[in-house]
């Protein structure tokens, strides 16, 4: 096992929600860490989605020396180079492809790729993956699936994201093959943008407490 794997595994057993960000400015992602890092918080997931993502990350890593930032929304080669260049540790997609996969360059300890079948998961424990995402988790049959997976993959750990509701983290977290729930109720784009941070700390301090 990987570096970085024991790393995320370590900090995910001590807080096991990750939140998933859009940062529109980099200008909010020192306040963010902080207020992440004050509830709780041990891993962020910035995506590229906006502008600004690669400059989030830089910033986020500086503020909040104790919180593992990685990149989400890795889609390219170019992405790959980009995120861990600003400083990401661990990279996030919601998929696989040929191209992304070459461009790796024999990095997947680093990444978390997204898998919605049982064939994916096959396929990417055969690349040497060592823990994947259920995405989209509440399309690729949720809390059921990955009790279906954990029978014939016992040995597979899973970082499940996309469409789960804040109701449905106690029910994924119990699962063994779950080491952390990934999503954005900890805080959205729009709590992100109009500085709530108080309400950020406090919704991430009640979802940790699910774990």
């Amino acid at each position: 096992m990987s570096d970085i794997v024991q790393k995320l595994d370590a900090a995910a057993k001590q807080a096991p929600v990750v939140p998933v960000l859009v940062v529109d400015s980099a200008a909010s992602a020192g306040p963010l860490a902080s207020a992440l890092e004050a509830a709780g918080v041990t891993i962020a997931e910035v995506t590229l989605r906006t502008a600004d993502g690669l400059k989030v990350i830089e910033a986020m890593r500086k503020a909040a020396s104790g919180l593992i930032v990685g990149a989400g929304t890795v889609l390219s080669g170019r992405d790959v180079e980009a995120a861990l260049n600003a400083g990401a540790e661990f990279l996030v997609s919601p998929g696989m492809s040929p191209g992304l996969r070459a461009a790796l360059g024999g990095r997947e300890h680093l990444m978390i790729p997204g898998v919605a079948t049982a064939s994916e998961a096959m396929a990417r424990m055969e690349e040497g993956f060592q823990r994947l995402k259920l995405f989209p988790a509440a399309v690729a049959g949720g809390v059921p699936a990955l009790k279906a997976l954990a029978g014939p993959m016992p040995h597979l750990r899973f970082m499940p994201t996309g469409g789960i509701t804040e109701d449905e983290v106690k029910a994924y977290l119990g699962q063994p093959n779950v080491f952390a729930v990934g999503g954005s109720w900890i805080a959205s784009q729009s709590d992100i943008a109009a500085g709530n941070w108080a309400k950020i700390t406090e919704t991430a301090r009640r979802l940790l407490a699910m774990g």
